[in-house]
């Protein structure tokens, strides 16, 4: 008796039961949604997450991916169990307070405190996150910001998903002024304003994403150049008016309604 008219229904069966869909960011990073996240579970191995009250601990299937892998080479190198902040909301689009970005799953913050020990969830509602730049110099704390904050960010841009990681300008340079070896992930490491406590890791819109917008490509180079040194000179305060929140794109109308 052959097995095949058994296994042809079976397939059948499995193919109707398979969702119609996969996981799709919407939009761009600062104005999208995301169908079908998925949630990163609130501790895994050699992680946490935090501030789990916000529920924005979710994103697509490849960020959750990318977590849970950086948090395992972290503790494979002993680095420390990686505090991972936010990522998205279930359905993306703009939160209430904290980002203009991480709205279409793509996005996660993950602090630079590596010495934090297994905490109750209520234990990791908290903000008070130790800063590595000392602000009065503009420079690293070289007691908080060392070898293995510096690995994990190396760590961090090694996979090819990630299309950026921003950093506090300080850090950036930290980082310039002390690599010696492979330098080619220094061009990933991008300086903005804050992320003197955590890192934004940004991965790149997945190939499958039709409706994705991408981001422009990093400038060529290490970034260590005119540029990060523009970050520390003096700035004017010149008034500027509030920036327009933009109307998210038609996909996300009704989803974001849901």
């Amino acid at each position: 008796m052959t097995l095949r008219p058994l296994i042809l229904p079976l397939l059948a069966g499995l193919l109707l039961a398979a969702p119609s869909h996969a996981a799709q960011p919407i939009g761009s990073y600062a104005n999208g949604c995301i169908a079908d996240a998925r949630e990163l579970p609130p501790e895994g191995s050699g992680y946490q997450a935090v501030n789990l009250s916000r529920g924005r601990n979710f994103g697509h299937p490849a960020l959750v991916d990318y977590v849970a892998g950086l948090a395992r080479r972290a503790g494979a190198e002993r680095l420390g169990r990686l505090a991972v902040g936010d990522l998205s909301q279930p359905r993306g689009g703009r939160m209430p307070s904290g980002h203009a970005s991480h709205q279409i799953g793509l996005d996660a913050d993950v602090w630079f405190d590596l010495d934090l020990p297994a905490l109750p969830r209520d234990a990791r509602e908290r903000t008070d996150f130790p800063s590595m730049v000392d602000v009065s110099g503009q420079r690293i704390d070289p007691g908080r910001f060392g070898p293995r904050q510096r690995r994990l960010l190396q760590l961090a841009a090694g996979d090819p998903r990630v299309v950026r990681i921003f950093v506090n300008p300080a850090i950036k340079l930290a980082l310039c002024e002390g690599e010696t070896g492979d330098r080619a992930w220094l061009r990933k490491v991008r300086p903005w304003f804050g992320h003197a406590s955590h890192f934004h890791v940004r991965l790149e819109c997945p190939p499958d994403a039709a409706d994705c917008v991408r981001q422009s490509q990093v400038p060529p180079g290490e970034g260590c150049d005119a540029e990060l040194l523009s970050w520390f000179e003096p700035r004017k305060d010149t008034p500027r008016e509030p920036a327009k929140v933009p109307p998210p794109p038609p996909a996300c109308v009704a989803l974001l309604k849901r």
